[in-house]
């Protein structure tokens, strides 16, 4: 096993474990920010236009992730298409998304067991679940995708048991009661409340496309991927709608807003403080919230393998564990980021949001930018290289690729619109990346000249000889 190669090991139940899971914990908290904007109708809309975004996103993103299975993902493919530069743009959106989604999850995390234990700071409580599960992602990735599966079917169980908990108690009327943000009338202020509720939309579905991350340890990639996609991306559309639905209408909804716990205290609506049924939603409740936050650092490790070994980051990065064949100082790296970001409170608590929803709203900037690099990425890669072997081409090219690229587009320019503070740190971390990626061209084409050679004379065919 070389010391900067991955060993493929998962099947079609592991990486759909990995697709659900790196998401269901958008069910259990983000989304509900949303509706501190849009109202729920408003953000149901919103929601809905999302949802099509990632649906004709993914049907096509499969395209790529199997003509290109490699642990850079999007980053591969933008690099393969446009060029280091549009490679840099895909890797350090790609790099944003999944470092910035962990504190998140984490911070969610101690908000659940914060209920339990009151006494302890919900911080210590992030960190520490750091700090398991970067060792559980070291310890093996068979192990950690296993985790993944068993954790994620226990969280979709867990959000079908909170959605019966509740039905009983459910109301349209407290679903709909001042649903267009804050007001019972459609107006332009609910229009304005929809598009900037888009980064918690997102939130129901980011981080699915990681399973690309996955693809060289994946087992026969261009057949698990697409059933991991197509099944995964069902699941969460089912799982979203429901969740937001039952929990709309389940009281005052206005109270579920810009808070990290918005199931635990929907359900204590219904069935009171002292249930049974609460107790369980918070600890199984947890499964959601973990099993995200343990698929992601999988998925950010990858890319920073990925980026190190193509010389987007230091080499150094690019190791693997020798016993245990997994991207083991690219788990910590992330990981170091992540605590930080936890901690830093006056940096990222910007333009009169929470830590958590700037936080959210940093990790959606990354993915959109992302999705848009990926599908321009898919179309240019279908004029410069008509010849490559697509096993699973995008269903309904041109349009549903373009469906996916308008939508991503928009969300991006609302995005930066309604949040110029947090676009703004954004734009200033990328220009650092790019003084990066231009003082270090040299190593890159270093890297770069020797399998050029392979290739070159891998394409030789030796002339039959006289004899």
């Amino acid at each position: 096993m070389s010391g900067t190669s991955l060993k493929p090991t998962l099947n079609a139940w592991h990486l759909w474990g990995l697709a659900v899971g790196l998401v269901i914990s958008g069910e259990y908290f983000g989304w509900s920010f949303g509706w501190a904007s849009a109202g729920t109708l408003g953000f149901l809309i919103t929601s809905l236009m999302v949802a099509a975004m990632y649906t004709t996103f993914i049907f096509s993103f499969t395209e790529l992730t199997t003509a290109i299975p490699h642990a850079g993902g999007p980053f591969a493919y933008a690099e393969r298409a446009l060029g280091p530069t549009g490679g840099f743009i895909a890797g350090f959106a790609t790099l944003v998304e999944f470092v910035f989604a962990p504190p998140a999850i984490a911070l969610a995390i101690g908000a659940y067991l914060n209920v339990q234990f009151p006494g302890v700071d919900p911080k210590l409580m992030a960190v520490g679940a750091y700090l398991v599960f970067m060792t559980l992602n070291i310890v093996g990735v068979k192990t950690a995708a296993t985790f993944e599966l068993f954790v994620t079917v226990l969280a979709i169980f867990e959000l079908l048991v909170f959605m019966g908990v509740v039905a009983p108690g459910f109301s349209w009327e407290n679903f709909t009661a001042k649903g267009w943000a804050g007001s019972d009338e459609f107006s332009g202020v609910a229009v304005a409340g929809m598009f900037a509720a888009i980064p918690f939309a997102i939130w129901f579905f980011l981080a699915i496309e990681g399973v690309a991350m996955a693809a060289e340890e994946a087992h026969d990639p261009h057949r698990t991927i697409p059933r991991a996609y197509i099944g995964g991306i069902l699941t969460l559309l089912v799982l979203a709608i429901g969740v937001m639905v039952f929990a709309g209408g389940a009281g005052d909804w206005t109270t579920l807003s810009n808070i990290n716990d918005p199931l635990p205290q929907a359900m204590k609506m219904i069935v009171g403080e002292n249930s049974g049924w609460l107790h369980m939603l918070v600890w199984i409740g947890l499964f959601g919230l973990v099993a995200s936050f343990h698929g992601i650092i999988l998925g950010y490790s990858r890319q920073i393998f990925a980026l190190a070994r193509a010389g987007y980051l230091p080499k150094a990065l690019s190791r693997v564990h020798p016993t245990f064949h997994t991207p083991w100082l690219g788990v910590i790296a992330g990981g170091v980021v992540g605590i930080l970001a936890i901690f830093s409170d006056e940096l990222i608590k910007l333009g009169g949001q929470t830590l958590t929803a700037n936080i959210v709203t940093m990790s959606v900037l990354g993915a959109i930018v992302m999705y848009i690099m990926s599908m321009v990425s898919l179309f240019v890669l279908r004029k410069k290289e008509p010849a490559l072997l697509r096993p699973f081409p995008a269903l309904g090219y041109p349009v549903v690729p373009a469906i996916a690229l308008v939508l991503a587009v928009v969300c991006l320019v609302t995005m930066v619109w309604f949040n110029p503070l947090v676009s703004g740190l954004f734009l200033g971390l990328m220009g650092v990346a790019y003084g990066y990626f231009r003082l270090t061209a040299g190593r890159r084409a270093a890297l770069a000249a020797p399998a050029a050679v392979a290739a070159a004379a891998a394409e030789v065919v030796p002339e039959p000889s006289a004899g």
